[in-house]
Order: structure tokens, then C-alpha cells, then sequence
């Protein structure tokens, strides 16, 4: 017998931290921060077997804010070469990988 892919799905860790940024990125504009996020959030859902939903809403975000995902890249890289997207809370010279 063979499982549906459903069956197979994950449950992301990070997913009920994720789910109310995804909800704010789809009621808003494309500023440079939530560029930033939405980049940030597709790189961390890319190929994730699970959290099927979160990647329709990026998709719909993207689409939404007519960019290409190459297009959503390049502008993010872009934002990062110049600095300053996201603040360091409290540190100075220290990055945030979550």
C-alpha cells in the first residue's frame, strides 16, 4: 500500500512562530522589512515536506506583490548589501539566524 503525501507531512518546529507573520505578510505591502521576511520565510519553508499551507500563502504573497521568487532574491540581496533590514535587538554587530 502506498500513504498519501498528506500522511507524510511534517509539522515545520517553527511553524506557530511563522503562521502570524505569514497572516501580516498577506494583509500588507512589500516594504523593504517585509520583503525581507518573505524571503526569509520561503527560504525556510523551500522543500519542507509539511506546512503545505504556509508555502501556498508565501506563494500568494509573491504573486500578490508581482515578483518572480529570483526577482524577490536579488532585491532582498540587494536591501542586505546596503544593511540595516533587521536591527539587532540589543546587541551591536550581532546577527540574527532565526
Amino acid at each position: 500500500m502506498t500513504e498519501s503525501s498528506a500522511s507524510k507531512d511534517q509539522q515545520h518546529p517553527l511553524y506557530n512562530r511563522d503562521r502570524p507573520f505569514i497572516n501580516i505578510l498577506l494583509a500588507q505591502e512589500a516594504t523593504d522589512y517585509n520583503l525581507a521576511e518573505l524571503a526569509r520565510l520561503r527560504i525556510r519553508y523551500q522543500g519542507f515536506p509539511g506546512a503545505r499551507d504556509i508555502q501556498n500563502d508565501l506563494n500568494k504573497v509573491l504573486q500578490r506583490w508581482g515578483l518572480t521568487e529570483a526577482e524577490l532574491f536579488t532585491k532582498t540581496s540587494q536591501l542586505h548589501d546596503i544593511g540595516g533590514i533587521y536591527k539587532s535587538r540589543g546587541k551591536k554587530d550581532e546577527e540574527d539566524w532565526n
